[in-house]
């Protein structure tokens, strides 16, 4: 009998507990002193990546699966160039698109700024609106190193650049 008062004072608890989708991206920059260039890998979910190619060009990509459209990629790319930017002692680099890889539930996202010398580096910013254009919760990480220098930034909508100084 107690069990199931203690039951019925926690159900109407549990009604209003949602099930909460994070929105988070994972980005890790790094400097190869062998390369002299910046390596970029971004991380971010196969399923919310899908929804932005629908939502904002309206194609279904079907990332991730053997229906994918041969389009996606370019559309891929084309919205990484205008979301992701780096400054370099505060004057946009162009950034290199690689290509792109899938683990489990991620798309693994490649880029590349080369030509970057550690003798003139003095900062190094990152502005990353990816995603947040259509989920005002999104959260993109960013994790800048070079040489010893290390910082990670969380970005969003309202405040999304983050600066490493040397």
């Amino acid at each position: 009998m107690l069990k199931k008062r203690f039951l019925l004072l926690l159900l109407p608890l549990f009604a209003f507990v949602a099930i909460h989708k994070y929105y988070v991206s994972v980005t890790s920059v790094k400097y190869s002193d062998k390369e002299h260039t910046l390596q970029i890998t971004s991380r971010v979910f196969i399923d919310d990546f899908d929804e932005l190619l629908k939502q904002r060009y309206g194609i279904k990509s079907n990332l991730a699966t053997k229906k994918e459209n041969p389009l996606a990629e370019d559309y891929i790319k084309k919205y990484v160039k205008q979301k992701f930017h780096i400054y370099v002692n505060g004057e946009e680099v162009e950034i290199t698109y690689l290509g792109k890889e899938y683990d489990t539930d991620n798309m693994v996202l490649y880029l590349e700024v080369q030509n970057i010398y550690d003798k003139d580096l003095k900062t190094v910013e990152v502005e990353s609106t990816v995603l947040t254009d259509i989920y005002e919760e999104q959260k993109n990480i960013v994790h800048l190193k070079f040489l010893k220098n290390k910082k990670s930034v969380v970005l969003t909508r309202v405040n999304n650049k983050g600066m490493l100084k040397f």
